[in-house]
């Protein structure tokens, strides 16, 4: 199958700290468990070094389109607890970019 570009640019305001958001957002393992409609399977590959850099990840997901997407990421840069990026490969291809900021009793993200 032909992989495809994607670009996606969201924004969220959650209550919390930067330091618990980016505890969430950095156990990649447990996406299946929040996010069960989306997250099919999660497997760790590599587990990077001391700051998750060269972690891979491989994913089976799903969205509300009839088709399902395997593939994989790596994260390429991390400054926590304040974001991180990645590079993804498989069904589609790209990198992401979170950047956490603390706004009062909420993220932004």
């Amino acid at each position: 199958m032909a992989s495809n570009d994607y670009h996606f640019i969201t924004h969220w305001h959650i209550d919390g700290t930067v330091e618990e958001v980016a505890e969430v957002l950095g156990d990649a393992l447990s996406l299946t468990r929040w996010w069960p409609a989306v997250y099919l399977a999660i497997k760790e590959i590599a587990p990077g070094d001391e700051n998750g850099v060269g972690r891979v990840i491989d994913l089976y997901t799903k969205g509300w389109l009839p088709y399902t997407l395997r593939w994989s990421f790596r994260v390429t840069e991390s400054s926590y607890p304040h974001g991180f990026s990645l590079e993804a490969w498989g069904d589609f291809n790209g990198r992401g970019i979170w950047t956490l900021t603390q706004e009062g009793a909420q993220v932004y993200v």
